[in-house]
């Protein structure tokens, strides 16, 4: 009951350059971005109106990362 089921790739760096996969890793990664854009929008909404005690608002969008983070955490996800 010990034994490992685990297969290894014989090269799990190695990725796969066609125009079919670039196109689906494109689109998911176009896909991520939507999703996390209307998540933002919908909790920037949902708190609209709350204020700290100073009066600001409690929750606001302060910006965008650089594209180059994202790439960079996607890689890894998208390879």
């Amino acid at each position: 009951m010990n034994e490992s089921t685990v297969v290894a790739f014989l090269n799990p760096e190695a990725r796969v350059e066609d125009p079919l996969t670039e196109l689906l890793r494109t689109g998911a990664r176009q896909l991520i971005r939507q999703a996390v854009e209307a998540e933002v929008a919908e909790l920037l909404a949902r708190y609209v109106g709350e204020r700290d005690a100073a009066g600001r608002a409690a929750v606001v969008r302060n910006g965008h990362l650089p594209v180059s983070i994202f790439t960079e955490w996607s890689h890894g996800v998208f390879s």
